[in-house]
């Protein structure tokens, strides 16, 4: 097979936290799914629509995170999303109006409510409101491969006190990723980038080859890579594929101050007429009479100053042409100077926040289109792959064990564990505790190898998740626990994936809307003690339960002996797939 001289692997990681609040009409927070629809997700699709549409090839890898499809497919949220759609393209139709006198802001005006318009027509009508079934699309055709994540987004390494919470996280995802997108995935995100080991392991298990790691994780590894990040390696302990994330490609995308996105001719995200008009004028586009962003923005980052220019799409334009140029050029010469290092084709992995692409960085859309057109017809050094791809072309690598990290602020743990969020971990620790020890008592030996055998699976150390973490009514039943019992042992289990999620942490130390991250922590732990003193007593309020199970709906078929003891739960075959 005739190789280039290097692979350039870009991974986008697409996630939001479960936020889904039907006893309210409207809520504030559920806005950050719309924003990313309307900003991220549509432009994204848009752009692989045209790269296919033109002949381009082209190949990207995505993850898409559970609580993220789970949103994406509800019903009660893309109603919702509709709804939201269609207030902003009535507000950019009254800025028209309102800027009519203003030539400048009139332009801009009659770009956002074509915008909004585009948005809204995707979604709703060639969409059909499922933006998951247009994302499989491009899976299916051989252009983007979909990876997995952790169900709830749980930070791995803080689990480690509890093994079975970390399993939990990794097989639920796994098969909230199967069911999506109809088929088992090869590659998974670890939140925040987080490694430690022995989550290898646990992913080998759930039939998993590759994870992506932060760069550290693989330099501090012993022994040290010979090729650095620039080549796979295989985990000692499971044989699953680590890649490294390259510094130098990750700053000059994702930095502010040092990347592309600060770039003056760029749209500034934080002047937006949710907070400079008149609080009259926006209130009706407002939750909570709270002045936030509606997505209307008229000026041009242009510096530390408070007297901003006017954005100029067509500037920007230019300047996202010219980004992605550059960045081809400098992966061209960085490639040619690694592949005189290497005995074969180096790889150089770029993952980033899909969400930094429309909504923090409103050109980002169209510097992708630009770099994948440029890759694909202005060079020929190097070429777009995947990394299960590169490891079907080299599957011989060295074997490491991968230190610890994560890509949070100094590369370990200090934003997930500090002095605003370190009261979270005793509790969830607890929690993980007593999940265990209720699927412990609720699932027999007996019981469990029954269900294992009744799905004609065969046994093995690479067992796939998905068959371990699915349910269906009947293998529920055969535990012998009753169906009230049972829907709220699952509902436990499901409140404590919820309360696990790193977005929690992350906001109580970021400082921004601390107080419903820590209403959220609060509200699922609480809820699990409830269920877990219910469960012990035998006396479920199924009133009570009945409306958990509404509200916090996703994975409605989780099975709660999914956090079993291990040899009970290697038993656990119900999907059959191994």
């Amino acid at each position: 097979m005739n190789h280039p001289g290097g692979y350039v692997a870009l991974v986008l990681h697409a996630h939001l936290p479960f936020v889904r609040h039907p006893e309210h009409v409207a809520f504030l927070e559920e806005d950050w799914l719309f924003e990313a629809v309307i900003e991220c997700y549509i432009p994204l699709l848009d752009v692989f629509e045209r790269l296919v549409r033109d002949g381009v090839p082209w190949r990207l890898t995505m993850s898409m995170t559970p609580t993220l499809t789970a949103m994406l497919t509800d019903p009660l949220l893309q109603e919702r999303c509709v709804r939201h759609i269609e207030g902003l393209v009535e507000l950019a139709h009254r800025e028209t109006v309102r800027t009519r006198h203003e030539p400048a802001f009139n332009r801009l005006a009659h770009m956002y409510l074509q915008h909004f318009r585009f948005a809204l027509r995707k979604f709703d009508y060639e969409y059909g409101r499922d933006l998951t079934a247009a994302f499989r699309r491009f899976q299916d055709s051989g252009h983007l491969e979909i990876i997995a994540s952790a169900a709830t987004h749980g930070y791995l390494p803080l689990m480690a006190p509890n093994q079975r919470a970390v399993r939990a996280q990794i097989d639920v995802g796994v098969e909230a990723h199967r069911r999506v997108f109809g088929r088992p995935p090869q590659g998974f995100w670890l939140p925040e980038c987080g490694c430690s080991p022995p989550d290898d392991v646990w992913l080998a298990r759930a039939g998993i080859r590759w994870f992506v790691c932060e760069t550290h994780g693989l330099l501090h590894a012993r022994p040290r890579p010979r090729y650095a990040v620039y080549a796979p390696v295989y985990c000692a302990d499971s044989g699953v594929a680590a890649f490294g994330r390259d510094v130098e490609t990750s700053k000059q995308v994702w930095s502010a101050t040092e990347g592309y996105p600060g770039d003056y001719d760029y749209r500034d995200f934080y002047r937006d007429i949710g907070y400079d008009l008149d609080f009259e004028y926006v209130r009706p586009w407002l939750k909570a009479d709270v002045r936030r962003h509606v997505g209307i923005k008229y000026y041009a980052i242009t510096g530390q100053t408070a007297d901003k220019r006017v954005y100029d799409p067509d500037a920007a334009r230019e300047k996202a042409a010219v980004h992605a140029g550059n960045f081809m050029f400098n992966r061209e010469r960085q490639i040619e100077y690694l592949r005189t290092r290497m005995d074969r084709p180096p790889l150089i992995v770029a993952p980033y926040d899909a969400e930094l692409f429309g909504h923090w960085w409103y050109e980002g859309p169209q510097w992708l289109d630009f770099f994948i057109r440029k890759a694909a017809y202005d060079q020929r050094t190097f070429r777009l792959v995947t990394p299960s791809e590169y490891l079907d072309m080299f599957p011989r690598n060295q074997v490491v064990r991968p230190s610890m990290s994560s890509w949070g602020y100094n590369g370990y743990s200090e934003v997930w564990l500090n002095g605003a969020n370190d009261w979270i971990y005793r509790h969830l620790h607890k929690a993980a505790e007593r999940m265990a020890e209720l699927a412990d008592t609720h699932a027999p030996a007996d019981a469990v190898g029954s269900v294992g055998a009744s799905s004609g699976g065969s046994a093995g150390p690479s067992a796939c998740a998905s068959a371990r973490a699915s349910a269906c009514a009947s293998a529920g039943a055969s535990t012998g626990v009753d169906a009230l019992t049972r829907r709220a042992l699952n509902q436990a289990a499901r409140e404590l994936l919820l309360a696990q999620s790193s977005d929690w942490a992350f906001i109580m130390k970021t400082g921004t809307m601390v107080e419903y991250a820590v209403k959220r922590t609060q509200d699922h732990l609480g809820r699990f003690a409830r269920l877990y003193e219910q469960i012990r007593s035998g006396a479920v309020d199924e009133g009570w339960l009945a409306e958990l199970e509404a509200r916090d709906n996703l994975f409605p078929w989780l099975d709660y002996r999914v956090y079993a003891g291990e040899t009970l739960y290697s038993r656990v075959n119900v999907g059959g797939v191994r």
